[in-house]
């Protein structure tokens, strides 16, 4: 079992109704990641969901309480919400990089995964902005400096590369489709144990003592579409994924 940390994968929407000559405005907070969350529990792995906004102000800044998790789970939250803690941006004070953080505990341990989003590796408008960062130097790709995505509404299906590994035990060669993903590049030393339409969709890769993951494509709507949430691997993948990068099988990569 896992202790697994999973910040993002939440926003907030502002919505304002005319009814006429009135107008309503509301808001709401969305979660997307409520199927992952169910999934993974099931899998018996001991899940913390950080939401999107709490992320700047309690994402783990010290070692110390990042080594109260096996695993971090960064999922459509970009670079700026963890470097801009409120004592940078409101305040003008130094604090540690969290990126430089999450770097150097992987390098002494810890598992690292990033799923793919808009505001994921370097997201819509490249606005996620992971390219020449400390969490690319240890992630298993390189991450382009340009808007990365690849919509694919007509659906695109991930396969299986053949590689044996525990993180892809017991799943079909060929998965459900996707709507969407990131274009990235796998670095030298990953191990990309799926592809779509010939770029990375899974990778892995051992930093030191540690291990990390890119997914290059959502756990949630709208590139994780129905068939792929619902379809039994969804499941056995990503808890798979996060034994793998907590340490409790065998590297094999």
């Amino acid at each position: 079992m896992a202790k697994v940390l999973l910040a993002g994968e939440s926003w907030v929407s502002a919505t304002i109704d005319h009814k006429g000559y009135d107008p309503f405005p509301h808001t709401q907070v969305q979660i997307g990641c409520a199927r992952l969350l169910d999934v993974l529990r099931e899998g018996g792995h001991e899940v913390t969901h950080m939401r999107s906004h709490d992320v700047a102000e309690f994402f783990p800044l010290t070692r110390e309480e990042l080594d109260e998790y096996d695993v971090v789970l960064l999922s459509d939250v970009g670079a700026n919400t963890l470097l801009l803690p409120p004592q940078v941006f409101d305040h003008g004070r130094p604090t540690p990089n969290r990126l430089h953080l999450l770097r150097d505990w992987v390098r002494d341990g810890g598992g690292l995964m990033m799923a793919g989003g808009y505001l994921s590796f370097q997201g819509f408008g490249a606005k996620a902005n992971y390219a020449g960062t400390a969490v690319e130097q240890i992630l298993p790709v390189d991450i382009h400096r340009w808007d990365d995505r690849v919509e694919s509404p007509q659906g695109v299906t991930g396969t299986l590369t053949g590689v044996e590994h525990p993180v892809v035990a017991g799943l079909e060669r060929s998965w459900p489709i996707l709507l969407g993903y990131q274009q990235l590049v796998a670095k030298e030393d990953a191990t990309v144990l799926a592809e779509v339409d010939g770029d990375p969709l899974l990778a892995v890769r051992s930093v030191g003592e540690g291990r990390t993951l890119a997914f290059a494509s959502d756990v949630s709507p709208h590139w994780a579409p129905t068939e792929f949430m619902d379809w039994a691997g969804y499941g056995l993948l990503f808890s798979q994924a996060m034994s793998w990068l907590a340490g409790e099988t065998e590297k094999e990569d």
